[in-house]
């Protein structure tokens, strides 16, 4: 038990909290963002593991870590063209576009990463600045954590700026308006599929940028499936968060806790099984939506079309 306590054991928990965490947490943002627009992101499974796979094979050929960020944020916009177009401008239901983009980036994906790779299943080369160091090498928790790769910050960074578009700014009110009232938003001229529009296109983005963490960061490699249902657990989580981008940031940093922690026990010789381990972070939702699903209050428009002039 004393190891576990030691400031190396602490710091290298504290460095696998946050790469568990990220990921989920840049997901969540984005979809937060969709759903106060009033468009159910159900899609977002498939468009992690787009945008995971496509900033692996990016830094790959390339190595260039920024530009596999880069590519897979486009990348997972892109496959979010299919919402925009399918449902945001034809009205179709989004709860069958989105699990059909689940399916459809999922496919895309494992596809694309057996033709490439299957025979070699390689693992990235990861530059010093942004691989996790082992635990015997870490020293002290403050440059552990501010040497962690810079998207890091970045991450942060986005959560507080959406956070003060969503509640601060004109357009931020205009896009929770479309979600809430797009009625009123048409009425005093705006427009609500362009407010939908930026915002799917926004948590497309936002969900390609979770799966290249997960991929280039947290895991290193791209497997196909490697999410596990991260992409479902976001929705959750942003549903949970009612809009608030505080609490989809705690809430994933406490999905963060528990994934590692499960990890560091097994690592400390306590006879857990990995299955357990494994679905630990979604016992602990479970938990959470038990006492407080209730109280989550989604937009009255959340996925439903709007036809302008309809009542």
């Amino acid at each position: 038990m004393t190891g576990i306590l030691s400031e190396a054991a602490l710091t290298a928990l504290l460095v696998a909290v946050l790469a568990s965490a990220l990921p989920l947490l840049l997901a969540a943002v984005g979809e937060t963002v969709s759903e106060q627009a009033g468009v159910l992101g159900l899609g977002l499974e498939g468009v992690l593991l787009v945008g995971g796979y496509t900033s692996f094979a990016v830094v790959h050929v390339t190595g260039g870590l920024w530009l596999g960020f880069l590519c897979g944020a486009v990348a997972g916009a892109l496959l979010s063209l299919v919402l925009v177009v399918l449902s945001v401008r034809l009205g179709v239901n989004q709860i069958v576009v989105g699990i059909g983009i689940a399916l459809l980036g999922t496919g895309i994906s494992s596809m694309l990463y057996e033709a490439s790779f299957a025979d070699t299943k390689p693992r990235l080369g990861a530059p010093e600045a942004w691989v996790l160091h082992p635990l015997s090498e870490i020293p002290v928790i403050g440059p552990a954590l501010f040497a962690q790769p810079g998207m890091f910050t970045v991450s942060f960074v986005i959560a507080a700026l959406v956070s003060l578009w969503l509640y601060r700014t004109v357009p931020g009110l205009r896009l929770r308006a479309a979600g809430q009232r797009p009625a009123s938003l048409d009425a005093i001229g705006g427009s609500v599929g362009r407010s939908r529009s930026v915002a799917v296109l926004f948590a497309g983005a936002m969900g390609g940028l979770g799966g290249a963490y997960l991929a280039l960061v947290s895991a290193g490699t791209f497997t196909p499936g490697m999410t596990h249902g991260l992409g479902f657990l976001a929705i959750v989580v942003a549903m949970l968060g009612r809009g608030r981008v505080l609490r989809v940031v705690l809430i994933s940093l406490v999905y963060g806790v528990f994934v590692a922690g499960g990890t560091a026990l097994q690592l400390a010789d306590f006879a857990l099984p990995n299955d357990l381990v494994a679905i630990l972070p979604f016992i602990a939702v479970l938990i959470v939506l038990t006492f407080f699903g209730r109280r989550a209050a989604l937009p009255p428009a959340l996925a439903v079309p709007y036809v302008r002039g309809a009542r």
